[in-house]
C-alpha cells in the first residue's frame, strides 16, 4: 500500500459521518424532535381548551409572573453557564469547566425548588388539577400537566448533568469528555427553550 493510501484510510474514520461522536448527537436530536413533538402537542391542546372555554382564566392574573419571570431568567443563565463549561473544556481546564456544569445544575435545582414553591402556593389558593375557583376546571389540569412534563424535564437534566460531572472528572483527558458534555448541552438548551414557549403561552397571553 503506498504512503498516500495509508495516509488516507488513517484520516478517512475521522471524516465519515458515521462516528460514534455523531450518532450520539444524531440520537439526541432524534430525541428531541421527539420531545418537542409531545410538548407541542400538550401546548396545542392547551390553546384548543383555551379557545373553546367561555370562562377560562386569565393566566396573568391567577399565575402571576413575578416568580416565574425570575424562573425564567435562571434557565437562561443556565445555558450561559453551559456553553461557559463547554468553552473552558475546549481549552483543557476540567475545573472551571466542572464549576460550571456545577453552577449549570444548581440553576435547574433551584428552578425546581421554586415551581414546587409555586405549585404549593396556587394549591393553597384553590387551584387543583380537577378544579379551581376561577372558571374553567381544565385550567388548573392542563397548568399542572404541561408545568410538571417541564419540571420532570428540568429534574432529569440536572441530574444528567451532575452525572456528566463525575464523567469529566474520571476522563484522564478533558478533552475526551467533550462530545459527551456537548449533547448534555442540546439537551439543557433544549430544556430552556421549552421553558420560554411554556411561560410566553401559559402566563403571558
Amino acid at each position: 500500500m503506498s504512503h498516500t493510501a495509508s495516509v488516507h484510510s488513517a484520516i478517512e474514520p475521522a471524516e465519515t459521518p458515521l462516528t460514534p461522536e455523531s450518532w450520539g448527537k444524531f440520537g439526541m436530536w432524534i430525541f428531541l424532535a421527539g420531545d418537542a413533538v409531545g410538548f407541542g402537542t400538550l401546548l396545542a391542546g392547551y390553546g384548543a381548551m383555551r379557545a373553546t372555554s367561555a370562562d377560562w382564566p386569565n393566566p396573568f392574573s391567577v399565575l402571576g409572573i413575578n416568580l416565574t419571570a425570575l424562573m425564567t431568567f435562571l434557565l437562561i443563565c443556565s445555558s450561559v453557564t453551559m456553553v461557559k463549561a463547554l468553552e473552558w473544556l475546549s481549552r483543557g481546564d476540567r475545573a472551571r469547566a466542572i464549576r460550571f456544569l456545577l453552577f449549570t445544575a444548581l440553576g435547574g435545582a433551584i428552578f425546581v425548588s421554586l415551581q414546587a414553591y409555586e405549585w404549593t402556593h396556587l394549591i393553597e389558593r384553590g387551584l387543583h388539577i380537577n378544579g379551581n375557583p376561577w372558571g374553567a376546571s381544565l385550567f388548573g389540569t392542563s397548568f399542572f400537566i404541561v408545568t410538571g412534563f417541564h419540571g420532570l424535564h428540568v429534574t432529569g437534566g440536572v441530574i444528567y448533568l451532575l452525572s456528566m460531572v463525575k464523567y469529566v472528572l474520571n476522563r484522564p483527558d478533558p478533552m475526551a469528555s467533550y462530545n459527551a458534555v456537548e449533547i448534555t448541552g442540546l439537551y439543557w438548551h433544549f430544556v430552556d427553550l421549552v421553558w420560554i414557549m411554556v411561560f410566553t403561552f401559559m402566563y403571558l397571553l
